[in-house]
């Protein structure tokens, strides 16, 4: 296998690999000039990123710059998706956005993993050179998702739907569907129900401040 494909089998691989570390300043080179395109050019501002986000295209993403990835050609996004300002996508391994999840400004999205042990991060002479060994585990968010602003998702993560992460989470470990889960480590607070209706549409042409079912019982 090429270190590419191993890379994004979850592999350990090289990144020092030449057409690899080619491949990796091409894409970010891509990123830092969508990053510096003129929002008022928006016909330049969807190439670059469908470039940089093959799976974008015709998919109605909507993407507020900065962006910052590693490869791009790693996201996979469905319909309808929607990415804030300054969020960080390590797209070492695969990244997976199901339809219409929603990500806050400064989310960070890492799939990259190294050895705990210091003599086998660090780099080292092998029989192919001087270099480290690397290794990433996807993340897949679930479709319907929000992950608000500054949370931090680790590699092996799977976010299920309709699922909401609070501001500054750090999510380690799988969440199930329809559930709202905070902290440092993450960790569920409650499931998603009825309860959290606020009638958006009523509310909306009455010109009331929303509150949910929920907030109304409490008083």
């Amino acid at each position: 296998m090429k270190e590419f494909e191993k890379m994004i089998s979850g592999r350990l691989y090289s990144p020092a690999d030449p057409q690899l570390e080619a491949y990796h300043l091409q894409r970010m080179a891509l990123c830092q000039q969508l990053n510096q395109t003129s929002l008022l050019d928006q016909t330049k501002v969807n190439q670059l990123k469908e470039e940089l986000i093959p799976s974008s295209k015709g998919q109605n993403l909507g993407l507020f710059l900065p962006f910052y990835c590693e490869y791009g050609s790693n996201i996979h996004v469905g319909k309808e998706c929607f990415i804030n300002y300054h969020c960080t996508f390590l797209d070492v391994a695969p990244i997976r956005l199901g339809d219409g999840v929603m990500l806050g400004s400064g989310v960070t999205i890492a799939t990259p993993c190294h050895p705990f042990l210091p003599q086998e991060r660090l780099a080292a002479h092998y029989p192919d050179g001087y270099h480290d060994l690397e290794y990433a585990k996807p993340v897949t968010i679930e479709k319907n998702c929000w992950i608000c602003a500054n949370v931090t998702i680790t590699g092996g993560v799977k976010i299920g739907a309709g699922s909401i992460v609070a501001a500054g989470a750090v999510v380690t470990k799988d969440v199930p569907a329809n559930s709202l889960v905070a902290g440092v480590p993450a960790r569920v607070i409650r499931q998603l129900d009825e309860k959290d209706r606020i009638n958006v549409w009523q509310t909306y042409q009455e010109n009331e401040t929303p509150r949910s079912l929920r907030e109304k019982e409490r008083g």
